[in-house]
């Protein structure tokens, strides 16, 4: 028998916590890292052990690089939807954008099957561009293929014939896409790093948003929520969810994590730096990041519980999503980081945002 997923996306009071990840090459404990085929049959126990341990979410990011090759997160979620009973099980990020928003449905509703219904997806743009040349993509036309590729896929949740036509892919004309899910519908989500018209886009199609916040002050995106909001009802949606995805990692105390994870964020940053053009942090801003205001979770179970509490409440959010591992982290530290977060991090929320 199949327990029922762990979905609360219809229930607005309900606190769901979850894990999501990038995939990132690991190292071994002799500091070499492993293969692309060992971190990924990795994450496939990391996913179980979410499960074990009671987590509601559990979601892997799409990238195509050689330190994050994650570029099949629905194949791996297979997988560990074939060890698991409860857990949703979903996209981090599909880059929809350089995808074809067909094979997306028609991947994530077999997932669905697969995993009794306990398919989602988290729709982005994709802050990493490795996929559009991939893919035969321009990134001069970066918004308008997200914006038609997201209204083919809210067309395509409906499960009915499709009539769509654009100009990024072939027209549909009637024409019925397969397979259906049980449930009628794959729970979908915005991944939104900062844009107002980003809000109002999710909002306009009755998706859920998931506010993604990789540094600063988390505090500057509590007016979206009530923006959000207020957009669902002009458009004459339902109420829908609002998360919040975040980079952390928790071990035993807090100077533990930080001696943990700042070498491999520091590592990781500053490889991005590289590539995209901006200045890569300094311990000292790291801390300010770890500290109360910011967007990194790094400690022990008491301190990221308290933080991920006050930042639900600042942004009117009911799910969290922490961003576990980092390049370079070893399997062993993610799975004390997961065992933690599912056991002491994940009730202390719940038993605090229910007092």
């Amino acid at each position: 028998m199949t327990n029922p997923p762990a979905d609360h996306t219809g229930d607005e009071q309900a606190v769901t916590l979850g894990l999501d990840t990038f995939g990132d090459v690991t190292d071994d404990d002799s500091g070499r890292p492993l293969s692309h085929g060992q971190t990924i049959r990795n994450l496939v126990e990391e996913g179980v052990l979410a499960d074990e341990v009671g987590l509601d979410h559990f979601a892997i990011g799409e990238h195509h690089t050689d330190w994050m090759p994650l570029s099949a997160a629905d194949v791996v979620l297979g997988a560990i939807a074939a060890r698991t009973s409860r857990i949703r099980l979903g996209s981090g990020v599909t880059v929809i954008s350089s995808d074809d928003p067909v094979r997306v449905y028609q991947r994530y509703a077999t997932l669905d099957a697969v995993a009794h219904g306990r398919a989602e997806v988290i729709l982005g743009r994709g802050s990493s561009t490795e996929s559009f040349p991939l893919f035969g993509y321009e990134l001069r036309d970066y918004d308008r293929l997200f914006e038609e590729k997201v209204a083919l896929f809210a067309e395509l949740l409906k499960e009915k014939p499709v009539r769509w036509s654009g100009t990024t892919r072939p027209r549909l004309d009637g024409l019925s896409v397969y397979p259906h899910t049980e449930s009628g519908t794959i729970p979908t989500w915005i991944g939104v790093g900062g844009s107002p018209d980003s809000v109002i886009r999710t909002a306009r199609y009755g998706f859920s948003l998931m506010l993604a916040i990789i540094g600063g002050p988390t505090a500057r995106f509590a007016p979206f929520s009530g923006f959000f909001r207020q957009a669902l009802e002009e458009f004459g949606q339902p109420e829908r969810p609002v998360g919040v995805h975040s980079p952390g990692h928790v071990a035993a105390t807090d100077e533990q994590a930080v001696e943990e994870f700042w070498p491999y964020y520091e590592s990781t940053i500053r490889k991005v730096a590289a590539q995209r053009g901006f200045r890569a942090p300094t311990f000292e801003q790291f801390l300010h990041d770890v500290g109360p205001g910011g967007a990194l979770y790094v400690g022990s179970p008491e301190t990221v519980a308290r933080k991920i509490v006050t930042t639900l409440r600042t942004l009117g959010a009911t799910r969290f999503d922490l961003k576990y591992g980092m390049n370079g982290l070893p399997h062993r530290a993610l799975m004390e980081c997961i065992e933690l977060f599912g056991t002491k991090v994940a009730p202390q929320v719940r038993d605090m945002m229910a007092s």
